[in-house]
């Protein structure tokens, strides 16, 4: 069978394709506990990736790079409502929110379906 973007995924995680997406997702959960350091990674990977991917892969790569600038947007806005209190709570919506975003696209990269609404700010 012939190695096509969409198929490179027997074992090639660094490569574009399902394999890719899925860690640059998990690569985004785990920043929760590794302090936000895998999900840098996670974007660089998006980056690197989604010009050399199949269409699918491509909305999973688009979807990911926005989650990372959307989120690191609300954060920002969080942390500076933080001084009036409702940063906290803020805080604790973007979180949910990406969890949320990872796990929607974690669902359809094993699907191996494309995001459809890639453009969307919220989920």
């Amino acid at each position: 069978m012939p190695d096509t973007p969409a198929n490179t995924g027997s074992g090639d995680w660094l490569g574009p394709g399902k394999n890719n997406v899925t860690l640059v997702y998990i690569l985004y959960l785990a920043g929760f506990v590794l302090g936000g350091l895998s999900t840098l990674v996670g974007v660089i990977f998006a980056y690197l990736n989604q010009g050399k991917a199949d269409q699918v892969s491509q909305t999973h790569y688009r979807y990911a790079i926005r989650t990372f600038w959307i989120g690191l947007l609300y954060s920002l806005i969080s942390a500076a409502l933080m001084i009036v209190g409702i940063g906290f709570l803020l805080l604790l919506a973007v979180a949910v929110w990406l969890i949320i975003r990872c796990v929607k696209g974690l669902q359809a990269a094993s699907a191996g379906k494309p995001i459809a609404n890639v453009e969307t700010w919220l989920f």
